[in-house]
């Protein structure tokens, strides 16, 4: 009699009259005794989907780092002005005299109508601006989940009820209008309308309207984990020895929530770099001079660009698609590494 026992990977482990077959003792062997972690290492490595956007998101992580160091192995910068210091490249409208908005071997991506800056320096320190903002959002979004959710989740009654209601409450807000909204009056705290606004105002203002409205999605799935964990035998067991319920949640709870906390991380990153990039857009973001995605977007729908130089928009539309859809399909094979059974 034949019945399977296992599928890993693809390859299902048989065993016939009671005996397990070579390759499954094999596969057996290799995964006995491995940490949860280590097995889910294991599946992440055998989808090449996941491998391949890895390393996508993190080539687009090397160079927002290294934005700097590029610029001068270049030699160029995002802020030179060259409709200024190089007039012969332009003509009379501010456009590149040369085809495809000017590319060459001296600007590998061309030279952006109107002021004439750089488009290879301005993307990547664009990229840098964005993903600068959005991994500081996501980081605020992930402590405030955590440390709200899993409250929420094991200690319950008020505490819960509390919670519950503020989420519900900031759910209701229409994210999208709201954030348009609340920047200038963000800014304003800091700056006088009459002034000038410094960057670093508009990059905090950035991170706190998003952490603001950003956190409550991951809070409730964490409340939902925890309202599950909190039953189980092991938590039980800590709360009979006497543990604190600190304790309890940072050495039980904690680790237990990882794997959702995980997932839903990889969702949000790339969730708020798009939200950033739709601000600078509409012009309640970063502007110039300082280089953002966002911005040029904003900038490739001018009338000058659209009517005289449509490659503009090639260089940060393509790239933003590649990473937005790179992250979320990491974002699926960490979810499938985790848990098999959802595997596609």
């Amino acid at each position: 009699m034949t019945s399977p026992i296992d599928v890993e990977g693809g390859e299902a482990s048989v065993v016939v009259d009671g005996t397990p077959q070579p390759h499954a003792k094999a596969e057996a062997d290799q995964l006995e005794g491995r940490s949860p972690g280590r097995l889910m290492w294991i599946r992440f490595k055998r989808d090449r989907t996941g491998v391949i956007s890895a390393c996508v998101v993190a080539f687009f992580f090397v160079i927002a780092a290294a934005a700097p160091l590029i610029s001068k192995l270049y030699g160029k910068d995002p802020y030179t002005i060259y409709a200024d210091e190089r007039p012969e490249l332009f003509d009379s409208a501010g456009v590149p005299v040369q085809p495809n908005g000017g590319i060459s071997g001296e600007f590998w991506f061309g030279l952006e109508p109107g002021n004439g800056y750089d488009v290879f320096t301005k993307l990547i320190y664009g990229i840098r601006t964005s993903l600068m903002i959005s991994v500081a959002v996501t980081l605020a979004v992930v402590l405030t989940g955590i440390l709200l959710g899993v409250t929420a989740g094991y200690l319950g009654g008020k505490a819960d009820y509390a919670i519950g209601r503020l989420i519900d409450f900031l759910l209701a807000f229409p994210s999208q209008l709201f954030f348009i909204a609340s920047m200038p009056v963000v800014v304003s705290l800091f700056v006088s309308p009459r002034d000038e606004t410094p960057t670093y105002v508009r990059v905090v203002a950035l991170i706190v309207v998003q952490w603001v409205l950003g956190w409550m999605s991951l809070a409730r799935i964490l409340r939902g984990t925890t309202l599950a964990l909190r039953e189980r035998e092991f938590i039980e067991a800590a709360r009979v020895s006497g543990a604190s319920p600190w304790r309890i949640i940072r050495k039980e709870l904690l680790p237990n929530v990882v794997t959702p906390l995980l997932v839903q991380t990889t969702y949000l990153l790339p969730n708020f770099v798009t939200i950033e990039a739709g601000l600078s857009f509409l012009g309640v973001g970063i502007v110039e001079p300082t280089p953002d995605w966002g911005q040029m977007f904003s900038k490739a729908s001018t009338e000058l660009v659209l009517q005289n130089d449509i490659t503009y928009m090639f260089f940060p539309g393509v790239s933003m698609i590649i990473f937005v859809v790179a992250f979320n399909l990491l974002g699926d094979s960490v979810r499938d590494a985790f848990d098999p059974k959802t595997a596609r």
